[in-house]
Formats: structure tokens, sequence, C-alpha cells
């Protein structure tokens, strides 16, 4: 093809991005993915880790076709948790609000986030999620916990027990 600029692949895939949440301790951004590969020559920049977690899909039924190979349905257990995710210096990022932290037993400013896990015993493996925003979907993180158990349940879900 005349005039056609080839595209150039992507310096840095999911796998990249993964090997580094394993390999990493304590710091978890895009900037430390960068830095970690920075020996490499052509090395990834904080930009490409950036735009491949921008590429993802982040919603409840791509993380279910993620980790259904993973899962029995019809045995395990299945766990509820929530949790705040701390952005104590957030000013105007979206689902940020103050509430209650059981990790640092005050109110916060964070993101409340309802996670559902699916366990074996020795395996876990999340399976589906919500963000608690109260304000937008007049939801409790129960009306959310619910949803959850409801979707298990469509998608085969027979846990012996669901803890919380």
């Amino acid at each position: 093809m005349v005039g056609v600029m080839p595209i150039n692949p992507p310096k840095c895939i999911a796998l990249d991005y993964i090997n580094f949440l394993i390999a990493a301790s304590t710091v978890y951004s895009c900037t430390e993915a960068a830095r970690c590969y920075s020996s490499l020559v052509n090395a990834p920049s904080h930009d490409c880790f950036t735009r491949l977690l921008q590429n993802q899909s982040s919603d409840t039924d791509s993380l279910w076709n993620e980790v259904r190979k993973f899962v029995t349905p019809k045995e395990g257990y299945m766990i509820v948790d929530d949790t705040v995710l701390d952005k104590p210096y957030s000013e105007k990022m979206g689902f940020v609000r103050y509430q209650w932290s059981g990790k640092h037993h005050r109110t916060v400013k964070g993101i409340g986030l309802v996670t559902l896990v699916w366990t074996d015993g020795t395996t876990v493996i999340p399976v589906d999620f919500r963000i608690y925003n109260i304000d937008e979907d007049d939801k409790t993180k129960n009306d959310h916990f619910r949803d959850m158990l409801d979707k298990a349940e469509e998608r085969g879900f027979n846990p012996e027990f669901v803890l919380f």
C-alpha cells in the first residue's frame, strides 16, 4: 500500500505488567513499572503501561470471562469483602468520598470497593466487584453484595458457604 504508515507494535504487553505486579513489593504504578524495565533496549515508558491499562476492559463481565476457567462453581466457598482504596489527596477524582475505613478505624477519603471471590481453600479468584457510589446508584454495600450473589447464582455458583 502506498502512503500507509505501518503501525508499530506496542512496547509492552499485558504479561509485562503482570510480571511487574508479581515482582513488585510496595509501589504499583506505571512509572514504577517503566523504571523496572529501564535497563532493556527500547524499554517501555510509563505512558506505554498507562495506554495498556486504559485499553483493558474493567467491567465485571470482562473479569468473569478471564477467570471462569479457573473456578469450579459447584464447589468451594465465596467470600465478600469491602475495602476502601485510600485517596487522601484526591480533590476531583471520580468515586472518591468519605467513608469508614476498618484499616484506619476512622472515616477517610477513598474509593469503596466491594469484592466477591471464590476459593477452594487453596486458590483465591476474584469473580465480581462493585464500586460503592451511593450518590450515583443509590445502592448500599449490602445491595451490591446481594447483586453479586444473584449474579454468581446466574453463573452457576453453588458454594458450600458464603463468608463475609
